[in-house]
């Protein structure tokens, strides 16, 4: 019996979603304000368009999309350090969370970023 061979990848590097054009400022709010992620410069050659975000490990590149669509299904799921924390925030600055009771043992909720993209939060 022959050994499997190594999986070929050990993490993502990055999760990007699209945003609209102009909607850098709506995005700080968010995902800095909101979420707590910090803004990484972006490389001098890469659009000046869009902002990156990091929490440790976790990155998160938001880039323009001029025939933007929101992402409603396909999403991130970030898992939270203080999700209960996190959740009261949110709930504070009128953000809806939806919570998601379908995966037993896993306690998780669902908001949406101000283009209507979905972020999983995980406990």
């Amino acid at each position: 019996m022959s050994t499997p061979p190594a999986a070929p990848f050990v993490a993502f590097d990055h999760v990007q979603l699209a945003i609209p054009r102009g909607g850098e400022p709506a995005a700080r709010r968010f995902y800095g304000e909101l979420l707590g992620l910090v803004e990484e410069p972006k490389p001098p050659q890469s659009s000046r368009q869009g902002c990156w975000f990091s929490s440790g490990d976790v990155k998160l590149h938001l880039g323009v999309e001029d025939d933007f669509r929101p992402a409603r299904k396909a999403h991130p799921a970030l898992r939270c350090r203080d999700y209960a924390g996190l959740l009261a925030r949110l709930h504070a600055a009128g953000v809806e969370v939806r919570a998601a009771t379908d995966v037993p043992g896993v306690t998780r909720c669902h908001v949406f970023d101000p283009f209507g993209n979905r972020i999983e939060l995980v406990d």
